[in-house]
Formats: structure tokens, C-alpha cells, sequence
């Protein structure tokens, strides 16, 4: 027994030593980013007074970055019409988006300087792409619409989150989240605090194809990360896709298209290290077979993947509603977790799943999503509900709608505060 217990301890002892070093590289990572990155502000001076009038608020480090990339390109589009700034507070999200080049970035690590940014810019709006608890330190400033925009569309149950209500206005990708914003919330005016604006990134997909289109069926595997509390465990990677990767890379009818969610390991090891050996394995298949030309994806881009594969496979995750919006074939992975929470009143009561057990066998699977024209109608219906019109041009078309409601909304209380404030010193 003291022996075994000496184990224990000695595994608990080498855990808790990784765990220091792994936060003292953080640290580290940390403190050189903010040096970077205050050189790079000094460097580049104030910028131009009232420059700007959307602020897109990201509070979150390099891990998240996912989250406001995607909205790179219809928010570069959008400040064509209205200037856009990036608020970062967390300095390895501030480098990191400075190193992106994509949008201009003012990082203000305490809020005394948030305060001062907002002093110099006339910022109308904030967008936030994410419910981070610091979100809280922005929502103190008044006389500007706060504004959730999300990180990509989805029924988790991250998407009906009580949080909603913190902000002025929602902008929402159609009628599927209206209805389960409905479903979920109480007492919150729906048809006042969202505003309809289907998917933009859709109309700016980008990145290029890295292989040579031939008669292989592309598939498309992109897992979510495994969650931190069993309701979001709806990660695939152990419980499917070592099995149906391997499947798919030892069949040379099909190419591969591996992109795991850049957190995936971040909370339970060993998904990471089934994360790790799906690489490997994909690396290996190419080595053996130059013309399988099967791709590890870990880019910044979003978009070619997409549109390339013949069919996806995704996790109960943004992903869905990406690849629902293009409006092409897909599979859904079954949560194995009993406790992992599925909105079965949309999409979900009707898409095609692919269990576990299944997934070593996913061929048939695939076959069947691809040629059946009853899941190809069906499907259609789907994206209609969740993104309305989905032709090139017209969701950027309702982000700039909803943008311009909500600058003339500006507009009148502004005015209406200017009168007010007139009267009072007037003596009215």
C-alpha cells in the first residue's frame, strides 16, 4: 500500500511540476509579447483623433485567435464605410493580431487606457466575438452600442447564454438563432436586440487549395476541442477520429483534409496526444503515397476547406454552420458523453450523425450523404433557416444594413441628449 501510494504521489508530483513550468513558459511567452508589442505602439505613435468609430473589443491571448480572425475580412470590408480599431487587452492577442496585419490594433492592457483611447476616438459601436468575463471592464461606457457579434454560428449551448442580455444588440445569422434565442431566454426582446445578418465570412472565403483537384473524394475532418465541463464535451478526436482517419487514409479513393480545433489537448492530455499521432498519421499516409496529397490544417485562413471538400465531418461546433452555409454535403459526430448537451430543436433533429461506433465503418456513411438526393433537399431547407439568402454578396450586404441602423440610432440619441443638455442650460 505505501508503495502504491508513494506512485501516486511521485505521478501527482511530476503533474504539478509540469503545470508550474507550462505557466512559467506562459509567463515568460507573456511578458516578451508585451514588450513587443508597447515597442510597436511607441513606435507607431497616437492614433489620428477620431479616427475610428467601431471598436471590435478582444480581451483574449493568442489560444482565441481563431475567434476574431474569421472576422477579419468583413469587418476590413466594413471600414471602408466606418473606420474599425482592434481594442486588445491581453498582450499575446495584441501581437498577435499586430503580426496578422489584418486591422489596426490599440492595446490597452489596464483600463486606464481604454479610458484614454476613448477620450481621442469617436467609437459608435463595439463588437464583441466572445463572452470573455472582461467584456464587463468595456460594458461600463455608455453613449455607444455594445454589440455581440459571436464567433461563428451554432446550437451549443454556448449560443443561448444568458449573457446575450448584457449587450445592446445581437447581430444573429437568421431564423434558427431567433427561434432558440426565443426558446431559451426570458423576458428578452428578440425582435428589438437582434439584428438578421446570415453569415459574412461567407462572401470572403479564402486561403488557396493546396493540392491538385483529381477523382479522389475530398473529405474535410474538423473536430472541435474537448471541452471544459462534460455538457460542452462534444470533442470527437479520441472517440472517432483516430478510427476514421485511419480508415479514409488506408482507402485511396478518398483525401483527407485534417483541421483540429487549435485548443484541442488544452484541458485533457490525452486528447492531445490523439490530436498529435492523427498528424503523424497523415504525414506518414503522404509519405508512402506523394499522390494522396492528404493535408494537416492549422492556417489562419478559413474558407478553401470548405468549398474543397466533397463532404465534412465536423463536431457539434461552429464548424456545422460553416460548412451548413456552403451548403454541401456533412456528417455530425455523435457525442459519446451522456452529459454533453444537444439543442435537438434545430438542425440537429434532422442531420445526418455519424456515432462512435460508426466511425470506423464511415465509408457507407459517406457514400449515403453524397448521392442520396433526399438528404440533398433537406439539407437546402436547413440553410435557408439558418443563413436566409445565401447568394455571394448579400450577407455582407446585412452586416453593412445592420451597421448603418444602428450608426443612425447613434445619431438620434445624440441628438436628442445634445437637445436635452441644451434646454437644461438654457433654463427649460
Amino acid at each position: 500500500m505505501t508503495g502504491r501510494l508513494d506512485s501516486v504521489e511521485c505521478v501527482k508530483l511530476v503533474k504539478d511540476a509540469n503545470k508550474a513550468m507550462a505557466l512559467i513558459g506562459k509567463a515568460r511567452r507573456s511578458r516578451a509579447a508585451y514588450r513587443e508589442v508597447t515597442a510597436a505602439m511607441r513606435q507607431r505613435g497616437p492614433s489620428e483623433r477620431e479616427r475610428f468609430q467601431i471598436a471590435v473589443y478582444f480581451a483574449d491571448g493568442d489560444v482565441n485567435m481563431y475567434q476574431i480572425r474569421q472576422w477579419y475580412r468583413p469587418l476590413q470590408e466594413l471600414a471602408k464605410t466606418w473606420p474599425v480599431v482592434v481594442i486588445a487587452r491581453n498582450a499575446t492577442g495584441a501581437k498577435a493580431i499586430l503580426d496578422d496585419g489584418a486591422l489596426p490594433v490599440a492595446f490597452v492592457p489596464e483600463v486606464r487606457g481604454v479610458e484614454r483611447f476613448l477620450e481621442r476616438q469617436d467609437i459608435r459601436i463595439v463588437l464583441y466575438v466572445n463572452q470573455n468575463t472582461r467584456n464587463f471592464q468595456m460594458f461600463r461606457y455608455g453613449r455607444r452600442w455594445h454589440v455581440f457579434i459571436n464567433h461563428g454560428e451554432s446550437d451549443k449551448m454556448y449560443m443561448t447564454t444568458n449573457q446575450y442580455k448584457a449587450y445592446d444588440y445581437a447581430f444573429i445569422a437568421g431564423q434558427a438563432a431567433r427561434e432558440r434565442l426565443s426558446r431559451t431566454l426570458w423576458d428578452y426582446d428578440i425582435d428589438r436586440r437582434t439584428l438578421d445578418i446570415g453569415r459574412p465570412q461567407a462572401d470572403h472565403y479564402s486561403g488557396t487549395t493546396p493540392f491538385a483537384p483529381d477523382d479522389r473524394t475530398v473529405v474535410l475532418y474538423a473536430p472541435t476541442w474537448e471541452g471544459d465541463r462534460p455538457a460542452a464535451a462534444y470533442g470527437s478526436i479520441v472517440t472517432h477520429g483516430e478510427a476514421l482517419v485511419s480508415t479514409l487514409l488506408a482507402d485511396p479513393r478518398y483525401r483527407v483534409i485534417y483541421r483540429p480545433h487549435p485548443r484541442s489537448g488544452v484541458v485533457d492530455p490525452a486528447y492531445g496526444e490523439a490530436n498529435k499521432r492523427i498528424i503523424a498519421a497523415v504525414a506518414a499516409a503522404n509519405r508512402a503515397d506523394e499522390a494522396a496529397q492528404h493535408v494537416f490544417d492549422d492556417g489562419a485562413e478559413l474558407g478553401w476547406q470548405l468549398a474543397a471538400a466533397d463532404v465534412a465531418i465536423v463536431d457539434i461546433s461552429a464548424m456545422v454552420y460553416d460548412r451548413l452555409a456552403v451548403g454541401k454535403p456533412l456528417l455530425i459526430t455523435r457525442p459519446v458523453d451522456p452529459s454533453a448537451e444537444i439543442d435537438e430543436g434545430g438542425y440537429l433533429s434532422a442531420c445526418e450523425w455519424l456515432t462512435a461506433a460508426g466511425a470506423a465503418n464511415v465509408v457507407p456513411e459517406l457514400t449515403r450523404v453524397l448521392d442520396d438526393p433526399e438528404t440533398a433537399s433537406r439539407l437546402a431547407r436547413w440553410v435557408q433557416h439558418y443563413f436566409g439568402d445565401t447568394t455571394p454578396g448579400a450577407p455582407t450586404a446585412r452586416l453593412h444594413a445592420a451597421v448603418e441602423e444602428l450608426m443612425e440610432k447613434w445619431d438620434r440619441f445624440s441628438e436628442r441628449e445634445a437637445t436635452s443638455s441644451a434646454n437644461v442650460q438654457g433654463g427649460i
